[in-house]
């Protein structure tokens, strides 16, 4: 198992309209083709102003079929074309995490 996490770095004062249309234009198409995410957080302390949200796939193969069919779909493209017109984001940071198999190191002993 994998997961794809994704950073969205959003322009000051931008984050309630980039959720507004995401949630309007993007999201159900999204969930569609990928199902639910694991997890669709805002920054509070820290980096502040960024959207990250999480992903998991069987594995690589079954995220490039995914994310294909969703770069495919008439409404995607035409959300993501009016978000890019919106100028919200600054910067996007996606991550492949791979799950830990603590199984496979339990016949390792440590000294």
């Amino acid at each position: 198992m994998i997961v794809d996490q994704r950073t969205y770095t959003i322009q000051i004062g931008a984050l309630r309209d980039f959720l507004a249309l995401y949630g309007a234009e993007g999201r159900a198409v999204q969930i569609e083709h990928l199902g639910e995410p694991v997890g669709y957080y805002t920054t509070e302390i820290g980096d502040v102003n960024q959207v990250v949200h999480l992903w998991q796939y069987a594995d690589l193969a079954d995220r490039d079929r995914r994310r294909a069919a969703l770069e495919s779909d008439p409404r995607w493209l035409a959300y993501r074309r009016k978000a890019g017109a919106a100028g919200h984001v600054l910067k996007q940071y996606n991550t492949i995490l791979k799950a830990v198999d603590f199984d496979a190191f339990a016949s390792t002993k440590t000294p």
